[in-house]
C-alpha cells in the first residue's frame, strides 16, 4: 500500500501531496517517515536552481546514498545528509543556532519544482540527493509559491513535512 506525505509552505498556505518511493528508496522512506512531522525555515537553493528546502535535525537512520540523483526533475522530493563540516560553512549564510550549525550535521529535505536542476556546488562539487518521494498533487500551485519565494524572499516562511 502506498504511503503519502504532505509538504506545506506554511505562510503561503500551499500544500502538495507526494507518494513515497518505497520500492526505489525503502531505507530513506522509512527514515523520513519515522521522524515526521518536521518543520523548519524555508530556503530557496542558491546552486541547484528550482529547489526549496528546509533543514531538520540529522536523520542518522537515513542511508548516505539510495536512489541518488544530481539532476532532479520537477516533483522530486529529496533527502540530503550533511556532516557538520559540509553545511556549517559561514559562507552559506545560515544564522547561528540554525540546524546548519548543529554538532551532528543536518538533514536537508528538498522539493524540486522546475526543470534544469543540477546539484553542483562550487565549494564541494557534486551533491547527490536521495529521491524518496514524487509530488503527485499540487505541483503547479507549489511551483507558483516557490517562484514567489525566489522573487520576494523566504523570510518568515516555514516548510512542513507530515504524514498524509
Amino acid at each position: 500500500m502506498a504511503r503519502y506525505i504532505t509538504i506545506t509552505l506554511d505562510k503561503r498556505g500551499v500544500t502538495c501531496r507526494a507518494r513515497l518511493l518505497d520500492e526505489d528508496a525503502p531505507l530513506t522512506c522509512d527514515a523520513v517517515w519515522n521522524v515526521l512531522p518536521q518543520s523548519g525555515d524555508a530556503y530557496h537553493a542558491k546552486y541547484a536552481r528550482n529547489e526549496v528546502y528546509t533543514l531538520i535535525p540529522r536523520i542518522t537512520a537515513a542511508p548516505r546514498r539510495e536512489n541518488p540523483t544530481v539532476t532532479p526533475i520537477p516533483g522530486d522530493v529529496c533527502l540530503f545528509d550533511f556532516e557538520p563540516w559540509e553545511i556549517g560553512n559561514s559562507a552559506y549564510g545560515y544564522e547561528p543556532g540554525s540546524e546548519a550549525h548543529a554538532a551532528q550535521g543536518a538533514t536537508d529535505l528538498a522539493i524540486f519544482y522546475g526543470r534544469n536542476n543540477l546539484l553542483l556546488n562550487g565549494d564541494v562539487g557534486w551533491v547527490p540527493g536521495n529521491v524518496f518521494a514524487a509530488i503527485e498533487e499540487g505541483l503547479p500551485e507549489l511551483a507558483a509559491a516557490c517562484n514567489d519565494l525566489w522573487m520576494r524572499g523566504v523570510e518568515g516562511e516555514t516548510m512542513s513535512f507530515a504524514r498524509a
